[in-house]
């Protein structure tokens, strides 16, 4: 059995680490600083690791896991000696004697003294419980585990938000560098229009209809930037940093993503790997020294007792005698309930089929995870071949954009056709960023699922 003070070596430790961790990301934020003190530059990764620290649900998991250590603690300590200290005093008024009824009474003083007083030390230590004791030992054991299992899969469920949530403002930043590239061409056609306006080259309608696309594009803008913030306030709570603070990705949705093969170990793991079926395991764990626990209240229990005091007055002789004295003793107890043979049938008839529950629990959350990692693992090498895909298709659009302009400058496509072929160009680019960054979510996800984030 774990002493107290391995226990609170551990929790300093831990603590210490988990401060310089923080510290050190902080380092790693601070150096990245921009020149407005509320703006932070950091990558993905470090977004991860430092929501992984500082997200309150993470804390109060962390918070319950010690809770839990403690009961522990509580438990194996129950084997030690039930000792008691026990004190008492009591002064008499007079004795009153009644005869012939309640006519005739005489008052006279309480024999050998008016004074009772009585200190003594008892305790009982258990030796033999029908195995309860061990049991409900073995089930805070799991208990401890199963709650260290919760804070990993609490802090792997902020992992894989924060991550998302990252990739989302990152798309929405290269998002943004794109509409307002868009408001650049739409502000320059509108001027090539309005020129050849004014030299009778097209009708008013190409002008009023290319101010109008020039200020859906703008407003277009403003929905984006407004997306950003939105985004970028759902961050820092994930992060648990004040909502002032305004982040800037590092990374962008174009960086290096991992290799299709090297995720196929990660997604055939899953199965044994995954929180969930962790979890579920220490739950028909659980439960089954609960059976044992339930078992044990129909065997005999045998526990061994003394007690040693000093008592006033001494009423071992008859008559009392007015003079203190001291005696102790030591002896065995032991019990045996004869009614828990028909009392504690249904409760272990009960116990034992939570633990066949769990046990079908715990295999349903295994092929929940094998079809959730193979899916995401056939998702994920469809991202990269649509990232493909898109790339292809940006290249596309933007030759084609160039031709219907330069075609519409020489009157040779109309105006309908150009803004056609700038909001295809748009779109491409917009399917690429987005295909980037999910890839990357269906990614994380995977890493989650399989208990590895």
């Amino acid at each position: 059995m774990r002493t107290k003070h391995t226990n609170t070596a551990n929790s300093y430790l831990s603590i210490s680490f988990l401060s310089v961790a923080i510290l050190l990301l902080h380092i790693t934020i601070a150096n990245g600083q921009t020149t407005d003190t509320n703006t932070y530059k950091i990558s993905l990764k470090e977004a991860v690791e430092f929501a992984k620290l500082q997200n309150k649900l993470v804390q109060a998991a962390t918070f319950e896991e010690t809770a839990v250590s403690e009961d522990k603690e509580d438990v194996y300590k129950a084997v030690l000696p039930d000792v008691r200290v026990n004190g008492s005093y009591q002064r008499f008024s007079g004795l009153t004697l009644f005869n012939g009824g309640l006519s005739h009474a005489n008052t006279t003083a309480r024999k050998p003294t008016s004074n009772s007083a009585a200190l003594g030390i008892e305790a009982l230590f258990n030796i033999y419980g029908g195995g309860k004791q061990k049991a409900l030992q073995r089930e805070y054991t799991f208990r401890e585990k199963l709650e260290q299992l919760n804070t990993k899969d609490q802090s792997g469920i902020i992992a894989y938000q924060t991550a998302a949530q990252y990739l989302e403002l990152v798309r929405l930043n290269e998002q943004e560098k794109f509409i307002l590239d868009q408001v650049k061409r739409a502000t320059a056609r509108a001027k090539d229009i309005h020129a050849l306006y004014d030299n009778q080259k097209v009708t008013r309608s190409d002008v009023l209809r290319a101010a109008v696309n020039l200020s859906n594009v703008r407003l277009s803008l403003e929905q984006n930037e407004n997306d950003i913030a939105i985004a970028n306030q759902k961050l820092v709570v994930l992060m648990n940093v004040p909502d002032a603070i305004h982040i800037i990705p590092v990374d962008s949705a174009g960086m290096i993503k991992p290799d299709i093969h090297s995720l196929l170990p990660i997604a055939d793991a899953a199965e044994t790997s995954s929180y969930s079926i962790l979890k579920a395991a220490k739950s028909v764990e659980i439960q089954q020294e609960k059976v044992k626990g339930v078992q044990s209240n129909h065997k005999p229990n045998l526990s061994f007792y003394s007690g040693y005091g000093i008592n006033y007055p001494n009423y071992l002789f008859f008559p009392p005698v007015d003079q203190a004295y001291a005696i102790g003793f030591v002896g065995l107890k032991a019990q045996y309930s004869i009614s828990s043979r028909y009392h504690n049938k249904s409760k272990i008839a009960a116990a034992k089929l939570r633990v066949k529950e769990l046990e079908l629990r715990q295999q349903a959350a295994a092929d929940n995870v094998r079809s959730e990692a193979k899916a995401f693992y056939a998702k994920y090498a469809e991202a990269l071949t649509r990232i493909t895909v898109n790339e292809h298709s940006v290249e596309q659009t933007e030759v084609n954009y160039r031709i219907v302009n330069n075609k519409y400058l020489n009157q040779l496509a109309l105006l309908t056709d150009l803004l056609d072929a700038d909001n295809l160009y748009q779109e491409s680019q917009f399917n690429l960023v987005k295909a980037q960054t999910e890839a990357l979510v269906i990614y994380y996800r995977l890493l989650y699922t399989s208990g590895n984030l």
